[in-house]
């Protein structure tokens, strides 16, 4: 019994009392309109992620292009400025609830191929979160590991260290996130000043010491003399560099927590969206500046060695730099808040995973019930995380190829969104130049798969352990009522309301020409298979099935009389055994008697027709439906009748 207590325990810490997905309080959450803010500050939420990348950005960037890193560095500023910020605005406008771009390109497609697409996204989805948190945490381990006032027993031992940060992280979770964007404010206002002094510092050297920019000059001249091979050259590094680019999907995914006009409706939300694209415009500008800077800076004044991989400035560039330059104690003030926006950038991956696979998943019937509960889920990509970790040994070089295919797969899915949505509504100029920006961005992420083919590998392990998931949920929640309300127009609830009082007899009925006679066929058919003489209150019921790739959906239920002889009652559901099902309960609970519901057998045989319900929404459905009945409702003398003749 102890044990049974405490298992209860667990489990109703697990599951219970645990906010949905949807109304988390993580940065991807759907905040209540009193807890919205001003988009400078919204700005800083998604900021953790998208300035923390200076912490290694940097470094991999030199480490990618050498002397060329300056060059290849102003190609991710053009591509940013000109390719990402203009679609991510547009995104902004079209998705201004916080789907971002996965929701505008399912719109695109119904049934099973918007499904798979919803997977295969998310799958990339997945690899740039996760790696953002374990990338992140690698890289506040070099920063610990290379400042001189830590103990040197932590040397060689990044990988178990990176873990702990990780495990912290999903502590935080575990316990409750609390409001982020405070933190988030304090953490990127003193993370971008003392990248602001340290880059400062850094110019004013490369401009005092000519010498060192000459030697910069003669590297880049004698290995890559003419300008336009230097230009080629930099196009082709450039895939490498796509870190740069994170956060784009986290600004659009954080719109709901912006504060717009007292105008506002959730159909128009105009100041929101005007927020939004200030947000993402502020965002890049800054991000611009810094990544110019820096790698000028950090190119020209640290010897190249010390980017290889063991170097003391490898993936810590900046922090090298503000060690060298300004001395131990303002390094490690550096060190402190370079640790912190980086460990907090996992923060809002965690957040962002916790509200994304709930968003679809189990509202799909393509996750169990339980992936709605934030603490099981925290668990789950807490442990993958750590796998991630080891498998890359902690390390933030291996890991960038990874990180930049799932930012690059997630732009292009953007960018080929907003082209769409532009040629649907016939903007010629705009889809052109979407297009463009779509083509150009097909091409980075080809080319960074080919020479990093690290971010396919683990993106195709989310997305096949996702459909594995996928295909056993829909398996396993195949008998679950799949409708979350009921509603009945005036006439249906009269119709209802005129039998209470009476046996009420429904007929599942599958029109086919609805002219008299079929409706007269059936009505004797349905009385000589199940011998009930009296047909004064019988009610055909038709179901017509919309998109049965589709879980979880509302009921309207609309009567008639057809012919003016025979009640029907008309539904649209993407299941027809849980659309009856419900409607039974429905009527049930409102006239307070057991409805009676007659069935022809389907044709066929039983593993057939369940394939074709488990895929289409329709087969077996007389079975399926007492089958759903019998699980909602234990107790027979409380369940409606389902008859099968």
């Amino acid at each position: 019994m102890r044990v049974d207590r405490r298992a209860g325990r667990l489990r109703g810490w697990l599951l219970g009392g645990t906010e949905r997905a949807a109304r988390h309080s993580g940065p991807l959450g759907r905040p209540p309109r009193d807890r919205q803010h001003p988009w400078w500050r919204v700005m800083c939420l998604t900021g953790v992620d998208y300035f923390s990348t200076l912490g290694y950005q940097p470094g991999i960037a030199a480490l990618a292009a050498g002397a060329l890193s300056p060059v290849a560095t102003l190609v991710l500023v053009l591509v940013t400025l000109l390719g990402a910020l203009p679609v991510y605005r547009r995104v902004a406008v079209e998705s201004p609830h916080g789907e971002g771009s996965i929701a505008m390109l399912v719109r695109l497609l119904n049934y099973w191929p918007g499904k798979l697409l919803v997977l295969v996204l998310l799958g990339f989805a997945a690899t740039d979160f996760i790696i953002t948190i374990t990338l992140s945490a690698a890289d506040a381990t070099a920063h610990i590991d290379e400042n001189p006032f830590l103990p040197g027993a932590l040397k060689g031992h990044e990988l178990p260290l990176t873990l702990l940060l990780v495990a912290l992280l999903g502590a935080v979770f575990l316990k409750g996130f609390g409001e982020a964007i405070g933190i988030a404010v304090v953490l990127v206002a003193v993370y971008l000043t003392l990248n602001a002094v340290v880059i400062a510092d850094a110019l004013w050297r490369v401009a005092t010491h000519p010498s060192a920019v000459a030697d910069w000059r003669t590297a880049l001249t004698t290995g890559h003399g003419d300008p336009l091979l230097v230009v080629g050259l930099s196009l082709l590094v450039f895939p490498k560099l796509a870190l740069g680019l994170s956060g784009f999907e986290t600004g659009v995914a954080v719109m709901p927590h912006i504060r717009g006009d007292r105008r506002d409706s959730e159909e128009r939300p105009s100041g929101r969206i005007r927020g939004a694209r200030r947000l993402l415009t502020t965002a890049a500008t800054i991000m611009s500046v810094f990544l110019i800077t820096s790698s000028v800076t950090t190119t020209v004044l640290i010897p190249p060695e010390a980017f290889q991989a063991g170097g003391p400035a490898n993936g810590r560039a900046l922090a090298y730099l503000a060690h060298q330059h300004l001395g131990e104690v303002f390094g490690t003030v550096y060190d402190l808040s370079t640790i912190g926006i980086l460990w907090f950038a996992g923060a809002s991956a965690m957040a962002g995973l916790l509200n994304l696979v709930p968003r679809y998943l189990p509202r799909y019937g393509m996750a169990p019930t339980w992936a709605r509960a934030v603490r099981p889920l925290v668990l789950v990509f807490t442990t993958v995380a750590f796998l991630i970790t080891v498998v890359f040994d902690a390390s933030v070089d291996a890991q960038g190829g990874a990180y930049a295919t799932g930012v690059l797969v997630l732009i292009t899915s953007a960018a080929t969104a907003v082209t769409l949505a532009a040629r649907r509504r016939r903007q010629r100029g705009r889809t052109l130049a979407f297009g463009t920006i779509a083509v150009i961005f097909v091409y980075t992420t080809v080319a960074n798969v080919v020479q990093r083919p690290d971010g396919v590998k683990i993106a195709a392990c989310f997305i096949g352990g996702m459909i594995l998931v996928s295909v056993l949920s829909r398996l396993m929640r195949a008998y679950e009522l799949r409708v979350d309300h009921v509603e009945l127009d005036p006439v249906a609830a009269r119709m209802i309301d005129e039998r209470a009082t009476r046996r009420i007899r429904l007929i599942a009925h599958e029109p086919e020409r609805r002219d008299p006679a079929e409706y007269r066929a059936k009505l004797a058919q349905t009385m000589a298979d199940n011998d009930f003489p009296d047909d004064s209150d019988v009610i055909f019921v038709e179901v017509r099935v919309t998109d049965p790739s589709d879980f979880e959906t509302g009921l309207l239920v609309r009567g008639s009389v057809a012919h003016d002889s025979y009640p029907v009652l008309s539904l649209a559901s993407s299941s027809v055994p849980s659309a009856l099902a419900a409607l039974l309960l429905e009527i049930r609970d409102r006239s307070r008697r057991r409805p009676h519901i007659y069935f022809e057998w389907s044709e066929g045989g039983p593993a057939r027709n369940l394939l074709r319900y488990l895929a289409f929404g329709q087969g077996a459905i007389a079975s399926v439906t007492r089958e759903i009945l019998r699980r909602q409702e234990p107790d027979p003398r409380r369940r409606p009748h389902v008859h099968a003749g």
